[in-house]
């Protein structure tokens, strides 16, 4: 067995011990929002998960009061200005969760939003902290949503909620978020990352192929990597709009964005 280890990548953080990959988001006085860098890091290290043949669980967690806020607005903001690159920021990362054959368990305290919330339907096992909040406000920003979200939420969760999370912006607690399948269990927040880790130690115990093919079998990867790419063409056309200007003008500028003239 690969002996325990740790060594920080652009604000996430890798250990490797006991069959467990464990993936922390360090970047806690910007409440992790996820910058290309970290996606490329978590990209890179679930990838290499699956090349490794003693890893048996990867476990995603996070430092400080915040799962993540999503992405980086500055990063957002700035494309929105400028020319929309051919691969941003998160498609690294949504191209290993598609193709993840190794079991994924996630620890979710406080806020989780917009990837912070999707990167979550890849997930195999999700704990969240009774008040943790999710949201997935994609609209707000004219943007739209993301990591074959718009296929998978409403399987999850049905067409009325999951449009509410994307069209309205609406935001939910832990237990909503269990008691609707988003998550396995809501516990105390002092307890989310201790409840994914036994988990992850227990998924660590089962046969690695016979876990690995019924996730294959739960999952139908070329259809969400379609949606992927149709999700990012119409993500990228309203990057570039004059409604994503607007938004993102307003958020900076703090004040009600005004759609009217649109």
């Amino acid at each position: 067995m690969r002996p325990s280890s740790s060594a920080p990548t652009d604000h996430v953080r890798v250990e490797r011990a006991a069959g467990i990959v464990t993936l922390t988001l360090a970047r806690p006085e910007k409440k992790n929002a996820l910058t290309p860098a970290m996606y490329a890091a978590l990209a890179a290290a679930i990838v290499e998960a699956d090349q490794d043949r003693e890893t048996r669980v990867v476990l995603l967690e996070a430092e400080g009061d915040a799962f993540t806020a999503g992405n980086d607005l500055a990063e957002f903001a700035a494309a929105a200005s400028d020319q929309f690159p051919e691969r941003f920021g998160a498609e690294p990362l949504l191209e290993a969760l598609v193709l993840a054959r190794t079991p994924i368990v996630a620890a979710v305290q406080g806020q989780a939003v917009g990837v912070g919330l999707t990167l979550l339907l890849h997930c195999d096992l999700v704990y969240v902290a009774e008040n943790a909040r999710l949201s997935s406000p994609f609209v707000n920003l004219a943007l739209t949503p993301e990591a074959a979200s718009s296929l998978l939420l409403p399987a999850r969760i049905g067409h009325v909620r999951a449009f509410a999370l994307f069209a309205l912006g609406e935001a939910i607690d832990g237990r909503t978020a269990a008691a609707w399948g988003l998550a396995n269990a809501a516990p105390p927040a002092a307890e989310v990352r201790a409840c994914a880790r036994a988990a992850a130690e227990a998924l660590a115990q089962r046969p690695p192929a016979a876990v690995a093919a019924a996730k294959a079998l739960m999952r139908d990867a070329p259809a969400y990597a379609s949606r992927i790419q149709e999700e990012y063409e119409q993500f990228r056309a309203q990057l570039r709009s004059p409604e994503a200007r607007e938004a993102f003008a307003a958020f900076f500028e703090k004040r009600a964005p005004d759609f009217s003239r649109f």
